[in-house]
């Protein structure tokens, strides 16, 4: 066991409320959700920062001492990577993504570069047992998931964003809903189901007026998939639910077709039934048609509502409206009109008029 000073903790290891002199251990676990510290190789000019625990972005660079958590990322922009099968000091891994996620890069796009490279130095250790210094591995989340977990939404509303790929606009439109139902006097709680642990879209969903939100790495789980998306969707969708809200929203990271679980999400049958309203939100008219296709088809679900880049003209509005026979709206230019439309989808039309003094 060594001490070690850190300049920065990623975000993935929020729940651990770590400080900046750590105890580290050189008996590595490597599994999903281990953190570690290591020291970073080189210098980037783009994808060069990494989101605090606190949520601010900070620069990286070249010898700092950072924070992440081991674990796979299979996204279509961005870096990939997997956990390597053993992991000990002096090993060279990758950051793979902004929230300290960390791994073996298998591939990456050309506009992100090189990724970052890291040394590691070792897993940090936490204390759990009370005047014992018996140290044991610091894993992300707050508790681990239940694979058992039930589904009881208690009635209350809930709406899911689901896109057409990464980047198609779904945290904007889903922070867009929660601030006009805000607005019009409901109480919203807000959680993302499915992606790779970052805290930034969660806390636009908070900054837009959310009471409480939650992310599947509070659950012990750095990237989602289609083993771990459905436990995750019916553990967060229940605990919100009993706080006795009135409506949900949540985000469903990645695209229809991605590797994140969103798929393996909606064809569960009692999932689907706790959903009021889908929105999704398509990057162009061809997105949006395979997309309302696929939801119809493959999970036999009626979007109510299509936004995103599809949307960002009156051109692409008609499109959706007259080829799909699904409302179109854009959240970027009609955020009020985006999110009255949803209240009136899921039946919350009785909600009280825009709050006094706020504006339109």
């Amino acid at each position: 066991m060594k001490s070690v000073v850190v300049d920065k903790v990623g975000s993935v290891t929020q729940a651990c409320a770590l400080g900046q002199e750590l105890r580290l251990s050189s008996e590595i676990p490597a599994e999903e959700g281990v953190i570690v510290v290591a020291e970073v190789l080189n210098n980037k000019s783009s994808y060069n920062t990494l989101e605090l625990a606190s949520g601010r972005m900070a620069k990286v660079v070249k010898g700092d001492i950072v924070v992440g958590a081991l674990g796979p990322r299979r996204a279509l922009f961005g870096y990939s990577g997997h956990v390597p099968s053993a992991l000990k000091p002096g090993d060279v891994i990758q950051m793979l993504n902004i929230g300290g996620v960390m791994g073996i890069c298998d591939s990456a796009t050309a506009d992100k570069g090189k990724p970052f490279d890291c040394r590691v130095l070792g897993v940090v250790l936490q204390f759990p047992y009370l005047g014992e210094r018996i140290g044991i591995p610091a894993r992300v989340g707050y508790r681990a998931l239940d694979f058992n977990a039930p589904l009881d939404t208690r009635g209350v509303p809930v709406v899911a964003l689901a896109g057409t790929c990464m980047e198609s606009g779904k945290t904007a439109a889903a922070a867009a809903i929660v601030a006009r139902m805000r607005h019009r006097g409901l109480i919203v709680d807000a959680f993302k189901a499915t992606g790779v642990s970052l805290r930034r879209d969660i806390l636009a969903f908070e900054d837009a007026g959310a009471r409480r939100t939650m992310i599947f790495t509070d659950l012990g789980v750095v990237t989602t998939t289609g083993r771990t998306g459905p436990a995750l969707t019916r553990t967060m969708l229940t605990e919100l639910s009993a706080g006795k809200p009135d409506a949900i929203v949540f985000e469903l990271g990645d695209g229809l077709l991605g590797t994140y679980g969103v798929d393996a999400i909606l064809e569960c049958e009692d999932i689907r039934r706790a959903l009021t309203g889908v929105v999704l939100s398509a990057n162009d008219p061809v997105a949006a048609w395979g997309g309302v296709k696929l939801l119809r088809e493959r999970f036999f679900v009626e979007p109510c509502l299509v936004t995103g880049p599809s949307t960002d003209n009156q051109v692409g509005v008609e499109i959706i409206e007259t080829q799909m026979g699904v409302a179109a709206c854009n959240a970027m230019t009609d955020a009020a009109g985006l999110g009255d439309a949803v209240i009136a989808a899921i039946g919350l039309s009785t909600a009280t008029p825009l709050a006094a003094g706020a504006a339109e």
